[in-house]
């Protein structure tokens, strides 16, 4: 008899493991189920449009560091099927990625319609079904030692399954849906976003950017570095992002309620710094402090905005004094920003929350408790800063769980 094996989710993950399941198996009676009437949303508006399938890092113990949550776990699985194979795997299919100067690899193409057409051309090739508008009202094991599940529909109607892949993603519905199955659920917060301030020393300056600087909390140990961008509401760019992810769940404690420091010259500590102006002033006292910035790291724009901010616009160096220059080294090497509230990362939505890790079987992407129930991407308490790392995680989870099907089906 044909095993019958149903996807939950049309996404990324979904698609994944159904076709790395059909390559092993075409025989199978594969179906993936999408509650809402489109798929592969989050793969379309990836990468603004272009779709960040990756990234150049292959060494699996590298690439676990992005992980604010879930990299130990990955390390096994990354041995198996990491960036190596998801390139090899695509190129299959006769799409070619690029790598650019960040490390985020692409299709060639800069359209994440490639990628979406390949799956989609691939599902159709191993006969696939893609049923959307299909809502699960309930997921139930069979009993008496019976091997399979029944699914139970929100439009009525229930359906038997020999094995399940949950790829849900971050869908708030279908973990409770696992809470009764006594499946433990971390609660989600947001970890992918960025910062809402409002401060005298950003006014008007959206689009300014640094390219690297260290950011750290207070009162806390988490921090980071790299570039930051200043925006119509606050504080972005892979630095920021970087930081939200780790310290998601602090943030969430907060209410975003929090004071970070920043470092905009990142290869001074502040005696140095101070010491190094004073010598500027020597050097070149004549000169107004708001037209000569000393860093080219600086933004003439933010150089000028922070001067005037510190009631400085109107001195040259030889009027500043050392108090002056003090303010002005806390203001370049450990300024101060108070945070109040986060803002979505331009149109995408990553949180960190789902099935507890301790559940999950992650040689297999087996949830341990119930037999050929499996699960892939981001329906785990799994997420990853910005860069292709979150994809990586729906392509690995995806050729497990197909490759853990498969081995059960065949034994």
């Amino acid at each position: 008899m044909t095993k019958r094996i149903a996807i939950i989710g049309g996404g990324a993950a979904g698609f994944f493991s159904a076709i790395c399941m059909a390559e092993k198996n075409p025989h199978l009676d594969i179906s993936i189920f999408e509650k809402s009437n489109t798929v592969l949303g989050k793969v379309k508006i990836s990468g603004g449009g272009r779709c960040n399938v990756t990234h150049h890092c292959f060494n699996p113990k590298d690439l676990i560091q992005y992980y604010p949550r879930g990299g130990k776990q990955l390390l096994g699985p990354f041995h198996t099927f990491g960036p190596t194979q998801t390139i090899e795997w695509f190129n299959k299919y006769d799409v070619k990625l690029k790598v650019e100067e960040d490390g985020r690899m692409f299709p060639t193409s800069d359209n994440s319609a490639t990628i979406i057409n390949c799956f989609l051309d691939a599902v159709d090739q191993y006969g696939i079904k893609v049923k959307t508008q299909s809502g699960i009202e309930k997921i139930i094991p069979k009993e008496n030692g019976k091997k399979g599940w029944t699914i139970q529909f929100q439009h009525g109607g229930t359906s038997d399954y020999d094995a399940i892949v949950l790829a849900t993603g971050s869908s708030s519905h279908f973990w409770d849906m696992l809470k009764e199955l006594s499946i433990d659920i971390v609660s989600p917060v947001p970890s992918l976003f960025t910062f809402n301030c409002k401060d005298a020393r950003l006014k008007d300056l959206a689009g300014v950017s640094f390219k690297h600087v260290k950011v750290a909390v207070q009162q806390t140990k988490l921090q980071s570095e790299g570039p930051l961008l200043i925006t119509h509401w606050g504080l972005s760019g892979p630095g920021i992002l970087k930081l939200s992810s780790f310290g998601a769940t602090h943030f969430a404690e907060t209410k975003y309620q929090f004071k970070i420091r920043i470092n905009f010259l990142p290869t001074y500590n502040e005696d140095e710094l101070f010491e190094e102006l004073n010598q500027f002033k020597s050097d070149n006292p004549k000169k107004q402090i708001i037209t000569s910035s000393c860093y080219s790291e600086i933004p003439k724009r933010y150089w000028q905005q922070l001067i005037e901010t510190l009631q400085l616009e109107n001195k040259n160096w030889a009027d500043a004094s050392k108090q002056d220059i003090r303010k002005l080294t806390l203001a370049l090497c450990a300024a101060e920003f108070s945070i109040n509230g986060k803002s979505t990362n331009k149109d995408e939505f990553v949180t960190c929350g789902g099935i507890n890790l301790n559940e999950i079987d992650f040689k297999k992407m087996k949830v341990k408790k119930y037999v050929n129930l499996y699960a892939a991407g981001e329906v785990m308490n799994i997420d990853a800063v910005t860069g292709g790392f979150n994809f990586q995680n729906a392509w690995t989870s995806g050729f497990i769980s197909a490759s853990a099907i498969i081995d059960s089906i065949d034994n």
